[in-house]
């Protein structure tokens, strides 16, 4: 449970104070002088809606207290938050029955003009105060929004009373939740500073990452930058495939420990490392790892305190692991788990007769069970390859067009001016970086090439870092994307590289300029590995 809360917490986004562009000063000068109000805000229902209500509530300077919010549950404190507004308004779509609040929180003092939408993570559409806080501590007015449905792990709201999907909520959490959380939020900054925000950024990893890509989809006014990162983009063939280690694991019968799975992970890493020129312990490029997990046939590996020897079966299960997804005939389906990232989200558990059983990641599992099967108490061990095969279908067919965020048409953002910035980590275990860069590629296709996404979309990769920089990752993770997304819309400074770091187990930093794809970093061959100045970016050798 542990590893499963640090997962959902990585996903958080928390909006770390910002070394601000010159520009900004002049319009927190302006913010200043511009009257405050917390009292009698009006606001106009977007297209679709009616308001069911608003309330705005003054709250003092001091350190913000986040409930915990199941699975979560610890209290989390985030200390030396201005005063600020806060602003609730709960929106309903006639007809439907839903209520979607729309939270917004707005300095009273040094606010720089700019607007920050907060993201969700899993099945939770919004942040709930961590991250809001986190932004107007930064000079943000920020925003999020429930889309009227639950927290991270509760979909009671996906089946209705005939246990068909509730399409009305689940758009809701899709899609234009967020799109009318922005219309409101703006609208709300007006009233309550008495001018329009000068910049608007959305800001959110993996679920939130997946509404950043949709709003440049489908609303490509909402932002004018977008920070995007481990996007949960083409959802109804990832969250499917992410179920695929179980599936192997309980059709091959073949369970490895925790310890087996590591020991598979660290020979390939290995074997990999020098492929970067650099003896960092990451594989630069996971593209060129070609490990071959039979080699460790026969190797004894220590597991609390006994000896365990890996197996050829053992081995045929990670190779199919991280082959990914296929059909019965082999056809690829999708990614599977990176070479070199951890399989701790594989999920193996001892059940009740002490034999070891698989222990799928909740988000997929329920995806599975309640949106595919519709069916939430559904025993996923059953599920065979022929029916794996048919599930994948059946959640590309259904789902694609709602949830799908994956249409490589990005013109009208590009028209409006927007900029999108994303990073992911070619270790992550959950939303495989190939995805986002499979989708990339498919934008270079629909709109002239790299040169010209490049204009408005960049894409780094991260080596060694694992779900949206959660706690596992040995790779440097980067520092301040979201200070390099406002100098690249407020100023124009493209950014080449993000700066990364991260400490080693010595307590060393490590640092590194994460490359902009498909550019990758190899070690100059003289210099401190350990220094981001000994590596440069070069064309990737595929």
């Amino acid at each position: 449970m542990k590893r499963l809360l640090i997962i959902f917490a990585a996903g958080v986004p928390l909006a770390a104070a910002v070394c601000l562009p010159a520009a900004a000063s002049a319009g927190t000068a302006s913010a200043a002088a511009a009257p405050f109000t917390c009292s009698s805000i009006s606001v106009n229902a977007p297209a679709g809606t009616s308001v069911e209500s608003v309330t705005a509530v003054s709250r003092e300077a001091g350190t913000v207290t986040v409930q915990p919010v199941p699975p979560f549950t610890e209290v989390v404190k985030i200390p030396d938050v201005p005063a600020y507004c806060d602003v609730t308004v709960t929106l309903t779509h006639p007809g439907v029955g839903d209520h979607a609040k729309v939270r917004v929180w707005l300095p009273e003092t040094g606010w720089t003009g700019r607007f920050q939408a907060v993201g969700g993570s899993a099945f939770a559409a919004g942040d709930y105060g961590a991250g809001l806080a986190g932004a107007i501590k930064s000079g943000y007015a920020a925003a999020t929004t429930d889309a009227g449905v639950s927290t991270y792990l509760d979909t009671s709201w996906a089946l209705n009373s005939d246990g068909e999907v509730d399409t009305a909520l689940l758009k809701n959490f899709a899609d234009r939740s967020q799109h009318e959380m922005a219309v409101v939020g703006k609208q709300v900054v007006n009233e309550v500073y008495g001018r329009p925000v000068s910049y608007s950024y959305w800001n959110g990893c993996s679920t939130g990452g997946r509404q950043g890509y949709m709003e440049a989809q489908r609303h490509p006014g909402d932002f004018d930058g977008i920070l995007a990162t481990a996007p949960a983009i083409n959802w109804d063939e990832f969250e499917a495939a992410t179920l695929w280690p179980q599936v192997v694991m309980n059709e091959e019968n073949t369970f490895p420990s925790p310890c087996e799975f590591n020991a598979f992970k660290e020979a390939a890493v290995k074997a990999c490392d020098p492929l970067d020129g650099a003896p960092d312990g990451l594989i630069g490029d996971p593209a060129t790892c070609a490990f071959d997990p039979r080699q460790l046939i026969g190797k004894s590996v220590e597991c609390g305190g006994e000896q365990e020897t890996i197996t050829a079966a053992d081995a045929a299960v990670v190779r199919k692991i991280w082959a990914g997804p296929r059909t019965p005939s082999g056809t690829k389906l999708w990614s599977g788990i990176p070479i070199g990232a951890g399989f701790d989200l594989a999920g193996t558990r001892i059940d009740a007769d002490g034999k070891r059983v698989g222990a799928p990641f909740p988000v997929p599992a329920i995806w599975v069970s309640t949106f595919l099967k519709r069916q939430p108490s559904y025993d996923l061990s059953t599920i065979t390859y022929a029916e794996f095969a048919k599930l994948f279908e059946q959640s590309q067919t259904e789902y694609d067009t709602i949830i799908g965020t994956d249409d490589p048409g990005l013109s009208a953002f590009r028209r409006s001016g927007g900029k999108l910035l994303t990073w992911h980590g070619q270790a992550d275990q959950l939303i495989p970086a190939q995805g986002t860069v499979d989708y990339r590629r498919r934008v270079e296709r629909a709109m002239g090439g790299a040169g010209k996404v490049d204009d408005f979309y960049r894409l780094f990769l991260a080596p060694g870092v694992d779900h949206c920089a959660g706690d596992t990752s040995t790779g440097p993770k980067p520092t301040d994307a979201l200070g390099a997304l406002t100098a690249w819309v407020e100023q124009g400074k493209a950014p080449q590289t993000l700066s990364a770091a991260i400490k080693d187990s010595s307590g060393k930093t490590v640092t590194r300029e994460l490359c902009r794809y498909p550019y990758v970093s190899r070690y100059t061959g003289h210099g401190d590995p350990a220094d981001a100045g000994s590596y440069s970016c070069v064309t990737a050798r595929h």
